[in-house]
């Protein structure tokens, strides 16, 4: 069978981390984090608490990742740690949730931008999105160093204009218009509300971390991947909360918080306050952002999908390799047809990330927990890296990632339920393949394995 081509360098692999995460988040959410925690101080804090979420989860994945260096990430960590239906459940719900979901409307974000500066109808909004996801198909089914190269150059430059967001706020901006930055909000009264404006704020801050985990989904095509993929998503996750502190603190040195609060494009908006054309520059550094986040989840996520696959639990088409390219061209080709049919019904992606950030988190959670798990279980394996300051460090990011889960459900209970809806439909799909894997072995019994037994 033709085997994945490995090519992706630590560089390459800290590109995809990166560049994972910083797409249109961290230039439509401010606002909506503001609206709840309507101080600078607040702000702030919570985009550093997300900072030290996505750290603790880096650590702690990290290990696992030093331990299972091939293809599939997440969905090989939860497939060995607890069983094949939560790896394949995993796996269901990046195809028709989330990732598919996200490239749908990172493209559709890409084509509005693109019409900011090239007017166009909302029938060329939808050709246009539809076109970016052909270009980032083609691209990823090519060659693995062709979609490497693609997700550097688009990091890079997004990167760049983000750097020179943070130089015009920092430089020129002024710091009275941060008001009393170590003041609390008295809209928030009591301990309660305060909670709660917590846990929805980090709605949006989780949504604009998401992603570092995606180095791991490519270890199948990684040189040295024990060593490269765990130091990628540690240095993905510093250099990306680093940034994002950076640029919330620009925008509070551009703009008063009132201001923030009633921005639907914050970005553009504060740097407009120094520079005129600032909204045209704005919107070409989003669209270069989106459209390169895009290509990279074209990119990772196919590998899960391919995984299952390898693994009987999906169709075998999808296992395939193609003999020229040694991508896995089938399971590309399959988001990204899923991606334009959501692409076609939503036409917009604003209530889909809460969803998608609830469905993620769940999983997030089971993952940090697979570290104790494989200590117990396989004390023996192999592990060039091991979690720094354990057990602390899993337990921080098990224990909010869990909090954050549990206050979602109670606050935005119908996007979750949504969520919890796709995974009860993966566990009748995933039985019928495992029935169907028994049929074809002959063996007539159970098709799972759980690590360690």
């Amino acid at each position: 069978m033709t085997e994945l081509r490995k090519e992706l360098t630590l560089y390459g692999l800290t590109m995809v981390a990166i560049g994972s995460c910083i797409g249109s988040g961290i230039f439509l959410t401010p606002s909506q984090i503001v609206t709840q925690l309507p101080s600078p101080l607040l702000a702030l804090l919570i985009w550093a608490v997300g900072g030290l979420i996505t750290l603790t989860g880096a650590l702690t994945f990290a290990e696992l990742g030093s331990m299972f260096p091939q293809a599939g990430g997440v969905y090989t960590y939860l497939k060995e740690g607890y069983g094949e239906i939560f790896g394949f459940l995993y796996g269901w719900a990046y195809l028709l949730v989330i990732t598919s979901g996200a490239i749908a409307a990172l493209t559709i974000a890409f084509a509005q931008y693109l019409s900011f500066i090239f007017p166009m109808g909302q029938r060329g909004i939808t050709v246009v999105a539809i076109a970016a996801i052909v270009v980032v198909t083609v691209v990823n089914i090519v060659r693995v160093k062709a979609a490497e190269v693609f997700s550097n150059v688009f990091t890079g430059l997004k990167l760049l204009g983000i750097s020179g967001l943070i130089l015009v706020g920092l430089v020129w901006g002024k710091a009275g218009t941060m008001g009393a930055i170590a003041s609390i909000s008295e809209s928030i009264e009591r301990p309660e509300s305060m909670i709660t404006a917590i846990g929805v704020a980090l709605i949006g801050v989780l949504w604009s971390y998401g992603g570092w985990q995606h180095a791991s989904f490519v270890a199948g095509e990684a040189i040295d991947a024990r060593r490269t993929v765990p130091r990628a998503m540690i240095i993905g996750a510093i250099v990306v909360t680093v940034v994002y502190l950076l640029a919330n603190l620009a925008y509070f040195f551009l703009l008063p918080v009132e201001a923030i609060i009633a921005s639907d494009s914050v970005a553009a908006d504060a740097i407009s306050t120094i520079i005129p054309f600032g909204g045209t520059l704005i919107a070409i550094i989003i669209a270069i952002s989106v459209f390169g986040t895009a290509g990279i989840y074209t990119l990772s996520a196919p590998r899960i999908y391919h995984a299952m696959a390898a693994d009987g639990l999906f169709f075998k088409k999808l296992a395939e390799v193609h003999p020229r390219f040694r991508t896995p061209v089938n399971a590309i080709l399959v988001q990204s047809t899923w991606a334009v049919v959501l692409l076609l019904l939503w036409g917009t992606f604003e209530d889909v990330i809460t969803y998608v950030v609830f469905t993620d988190w769940i999983f997030f959670a089971l993952t940090g927990a697979t570290v104790f798990i494989f200590r117990r279980k396989r004390p023996d394996i192999e592990r060039p890296y091991s979690t720094f300051g354990y057990p602390v460090t899993p337990i921080i990011f098990i224990g909010i990632s869990t909090l954050f889960v549990i206050n979602t459900l109670i606050e935005r209970p119908l996007h979750a339920l949504a969520g919890l809806l796709f995974m009860v439909i993966g566990v009748i799909v995933f039985l019928y393949f495992r029935k169907r894997r028994a049929g074809e072995s002959g063996s007539g019994g159970d098709g799972s394995q759980v690590a360690g037994n």
